[in-house]
């Protein structure tokens, strides 16, 4: 079995590394696993292009996309390019995966905001990225919520690719944050590496709230690297049984039960 990882792309030459990063540190969790990484989009190598490299294996082959919003991406661009590759190698299963975002990953964003320096009183401002579905930014929001309530903190979501004329989405959040008593503003992104949409954000953050901390982005931290792990299906144990001595037949190869799930 093998395994593809597929991220969105960015011209940001950060991002690259930052994934490059992740999949060096899936590869050390489970090293009996083949996985690769591709992208939808302005990086190479192409999605398309990997499956091709994978399914001459004749392996399965599960991609798992490293995105934090189910959106279009994962709900349409994907699904199309894995469709055409089934046609292309109608022998060799293919299956996507749950979105990354998918994965409970509050942990990691209160260390990377712990990390940060948060401290009592402070409000927590986390910025994704945005999407055209609702149903994603409603995960982004539910993800906040989450948060705050694993902190004891106040937490306002905002998305990047939304933040209005003049960021007057961002500068709402930190409004309502200073209502609730929060004295300082922590940013945060929701973010797999760093990139112009987080500098954007962090820019106004700076305009609106000066002095405000901000945190790290998610990147190949353990519990995310966990998350990926745990959305690798286990493979087949196989074994040979062969017939007893002086018995007449084919010797037969035969898959058993797979291997116990991993645990999370």
């Amino acid at each position: 079995m093998s395994v593809l990882l597929v991220a969105h792309g960015s011209r940001d030459s950060r991002f690259a590394l930052r994934v490059t990063g992740i999949r060096d540190a899936v590869r050390a969790a489970v090293p009996t696993t083949r996985v690769e990484l591709a992208y939808l989009d302005l990086n190479e190598p192409l999605v398309g292009t990997v499956l091709d490299e994978l399914a001459q294996t004749g392996e399965p082959v599960t991609v798992i996309p490293l995105l934090l919003g189910d959106g279009y991406h994962s709900r349409f661009d994907l699904p199309v390019l894995l469709d055409a590759a089934r046609r292309r190698w109608p022998a060799v299963e293919m299956t996507q995966s749950p979105v990354l975002g998918s994965a409970d990953l509050t942990g990691s964003l209160a260390d990377r905001v712990r990390a940060a320096g948060l401290r009592t009183g402070d409000g927590i401002v986390m910025y994704a990225v945005g999407s055209s579905d609702e149903r994603s930014d409603d995960a982004a929001r539910r993800r906040g919520a989450e948060l705050g309530r694993h902190l004891g903190h106040p937490v306002e979501v905002v998305f990047a690719t939304k933040l209005g004329p003049d960021g007057f989405a961002l500068r709402d959040a930190i409004d309502r944050l200073r209502t609730t008593g929060a004295g300082r503003v922590v940013g945060l992104p929701y973010f797999l590496s760093p990139g112009l949409l987080t500098e954007r954000v962090e820019a106004l953050i700076d305009e609106h709230a000066p002095g405000s901390p901000i945190a790290g982005a998610l990147g190949s931290h353990e519990l995310v690297v966990g998350a990926i792990v745990a959305l690798i299906p286990p493979a087949p144990i196989r074994t040979s049984r062969r017939n007893p001595v002086g018995k007449r037949g084919p010797d037969r190869e035969e898959a058993t039960e797979s291997a116990p799930a991993r645990t999370r």
